[in-house]
């Protein structure tokens, strides 16, 4: 048996206006994605629990199988993995995102996506003017995604689960101040992040880029390292993930799967989806019984409240992923294919939300329904439901719950 998820990152959403009332699945030409729904089942899934931040951390952890009111300790932890940090019982990880800050407003949560080689020059600028020290260290990731690591001290740390920080993403053209840290240890995160804003003031390569300029660092997901059980073990399946950005990597990492680097994979709206298609097919003709390919662009178009740009990426999504991989599955034999996003992101508030997500499965014993389209609204009517998105992957793979 072959199986496989796809992931459209924060596809779910409510009705636009710009698209005549329709959702941006409901808008967009998805014929691959409706022959899925078609040959087998369409339903709905709950990933993110109401007394949890939505994001990708909780939501592709409880769409994995996990449930993170038991497993989460945090976003960046997550992506410590994905770098290969090793973190000790008692040491930290923190996200770190280079932001622009104009009059006390989040203009960018990414910095205007700051290349890479001007974001890691920042990173190495703070470590080296001793913002960091034997016990804090910056770590440089990709574009504005970057971790600040707190080793402890005599097994004693700074913070807690009271300290409290919020996503950048969250807060686009929203006053900064009342989003700032809070709880244990905020004293000390906010001093780093006031210490960035003259570093960053002077660095002439961020200046050159005029008003995408970082401003500054935005320290938030901070978290203790997650013991994550075996994927394998768990489900008797062995796994990889195809994604661009580090959480996901990370929680793969975690969970004992491999990871497919793709060329032209960017975690933007410029990703080369095809490229992500083909090795999807690949791995699995690789001998991978189970392969997870996660796209961000749909999330980032949400983030930036472009209905265009979000309804373009579903298509591709359709066309360059789900449509080759589904025609490849077919001819092998038993199979079993998944979609589903992690969590709602609407484009009206450019945030995360909580609620419910469409989920469309075919394959091997599951049973088809009525249903011939999959999107938000034929979902919503669905009796295929999972309260627990955790429920959802033990469904798929045939085993126990989470």
């Amino acid at each position: 048996m072959k199986y496989a998820l796809v992931i459209p990152d924060g596809a779910a959403d409510e009705p636009q206006p710009e698209l005549g009332g329709l959702t941006p699945f409901q808008a967009a030409r998805t014929p691959n994605m409706d022959a899925v729904v078609a040959a087998g089942a369409v339903g709905r899934a709950n990933h993110v629990p109401d007394s949890m931040p939505s994001g990708s951390d909780v939501g592709t952890m409880s769409l994995f199988g996990y449930d993170p009111l038991k497993f989460h300790t945090g976003r960046a932890p997550l992506e410590a993995a994905a770098q290969g940090i090793e973190l000790g019982a008692n040491d930290w990880a923190v996200r770190c995102n280079l932001v622009t800050i104009r009059d006390g407003v989040m203009k960018s949560f990414t910095a205007g996506q700051i290349p890479n080689d001007v974001g890691a020059g920042l990173i190495q600028l703070l470590q080296k003017d001793q913002c960091g020290s034997e016990h804090w260290k910056f770590y440089a990731g990709v574009s504005y995604r970057n971790l600040l690591i707190y080793r402890s001290r005599n097994g004693e740390a700074p913070f807690s689960s009271e300290t409290t920080s919020t996503p950048p993403h969250d807060i686009t053209d929203q006053a900064v101040e009342p989003y700032l840290p809070g709880g244990p240890g905020s004293d000390e995160l906010r001093e780093l992040m006031q210490r960035s804003i003259p570093l960053f003031a002077a660095d002439a390569a961020n200046l050159a880029r005029g008003a995408d300029a970082a401003t500054q660092t935005w320290l938030w997901g901070q978290g203790c390292r997650p013991a994550l059980t075996n994927f394998a073990e768990r489900f008797g399946v062995r796994s990889a993930v195809i994604t661009a950005v580090d959480l996901l990597r990370g929680i793969g990492r975690l969970l004992g799967w491999d990871v497919v680097e793709v060329e032209g994979a960017t975690g933007y709206l410029d990703t080369d989806y095809a490229a992500k298609g083909r090795a999807a097919i690949e791995t699995l003709a690789g001998g991978y019984d189970f392969v997870v390919v996660h796209v961000e662009a749909s999330d980032e178009a949400s983030h930036e409240g472009d209905v265009e740009e979000k309804v373009k990426a579903l298509e591709r999504i359709d066309a360059d992923i789900v449509g080759p991989l589904h025609d490849w599955l077919k001819k092998q034999g038993a199979y079993r294919l998944l979609l589903s996003p992690d969590h709602p992101t609407f484009l009206r508030t450019k945030t995360h939300s909580h609620g419910y997500v469409p989920v469309g499965a075919c394959g091997a014993g599951i049973a088809p329904d009525a249903a011939t389209t999959y999107d938000d609204i034929t979902a919503a009517g669905s009796s295929l439901v999972f309260e627990q998105g955790c429920d959802l992957m033990p469904w798929f793979l045939g085993a126990s719950s989470c």
